[in-house]
């Protein structure tokens, strides 16, 4: 068996995981501040507090699967990136702590308000940056990351960051609208509409962006990939306007499958982008890899957790799904 190759796959899968989990409910916070009403505020909490935590989870996954099996990878791509995964961290603990504050609070319940969705959003902008940085490329010299404190605030950065705001906004209203009625659902579905328009006008210039990098205009455009890999952009111009059609329509849990499908499309636009580099254009996923006999020993954890995650997250939301909370009549 190839190791590194199956790891890769498995971080990437690990990756995906968290950014779909925890991407509604930043999208949920993204949103916040933006609903009419107390009550539509409360609910939209409700709606995700029994299951946000355990969507975070997989971001200390993918932290330690990186760390464990791409040492190379880590010491290169944590000194390059450490403000926005810094400022994506500082975001997360805001959040967590409004969680937890928010609904004891009374007189300054606004605070709470503003740092889960100043949490949110501050945690989306890192990602966005680090996402930049990563498509742009990492300077490398002598085997170290050879780049400035501030390289990664890019302006591609910026426009994955805007991509990203859209996107899980995207994700958040498609969740409340599943998971909500009246009122709330109807302030979802027009969110819905903005977020989409975000979604295509960001993920149309960072592709256009992207593009001007030699090396992914090489392996999108050079034949025969670009005959190969045509379908892609058009699948996602097809799934756009099939959400934009969905966020009115009576099926409540479309919109949320097709932003889903939205974003799956995207990573599979980044991994044709970018692989099979672990540190863009520098290192490889095997020349990143750890020795035969770590990646075997970490294979043997990731047998044992994985199994309690995935268990544990789909009993949770089993157990807290349909609707949430009731609307008074008025």
């Amino acid at each position: 068996m190839d190791l590194p190759l199956a790891f890769a796959a498995l971080a990437a899968l690990v990756i995906v995981f968290y950014v779909l989990l925890d991407g509604f409910d930043l999208g949920i916070g993204i949103l916040f501040l933006a609903a009419p009403r107390d009550r539509d505020r409360d609910l939209m909490m409700e709606s995700v507090e029994p299951v946000w935590d355990g969507n975070e989870t997989w971001l200390v996954m993918g932290g330690t699967l990186l760390f464990a099996a791409f040492p190379a990878a880590y010491y290169i791509l944590l000194p390059a990136f450490y403000l926005p995964v810094m400022m994506m961290l500082f975001g997360l603990v805001a959040r967590g702590v409004a969680f937890g504050f928010r609904g004891h609070a009374t007189r300054l319940q606004v605070l709470w308000d503003w740092a889960f969705s100043g949490g949110s959003v501050l945690a989306v902008l890192g990602q966005g940056f680090v996402l930049g940085g990563f498509i742009g490329g990492v300077p490398v010299a002598d085997g170290m990351f050879a780049g400035g404190t501030f390289g990664s605030f890019t302006p591609l950065g910026a426009l994955c960051g805007l991509g990203l705001l859209g996107g899980y906004a995207l994700l958040g209203a498609g969740w409340i609208i599943w998971r909500t009625d009246g009122p709330t659902q109807a302030f979802a579905r027009g969110a819905a509409r903005g977020a989409i328009v975000v979604v295509a006008v960001m993920m149309a210039l960072v592709s256009a962006w992207t593009a001007t990098i030699p090396e992914v205009r090489d392996r999108w455009f050079a034949w025969p990939n670009v005959a190969l890999l045509a379908p892609v952009p058009l699948v996602t111009a097809a799934v756009v306007v099939a959400v934009w059609r969905a966020v009115p329509g009576p099926d409540e849990t479309r919109p949320f499958l097709l932003g889903i499908g939205l974003f799956l499309l995207g990573f599979l636009g980044l991994i044709v982008s970018l692989w099979p580099f672990v540190v863009p254009r520098s290192v490889t996923v095997w020349d990143g890899a750890a020795d035969p006999q770590t990646l075997a020993f970490i294979g043997v954890g990731l047998v044992l957790v994985l199994p309690v995650v995935v268990t544990y997250q789909a009993y949770a939301y089993r157990v807290f799904r349909g609707k949430v909370g009731a609307h008074p009549e008025g």
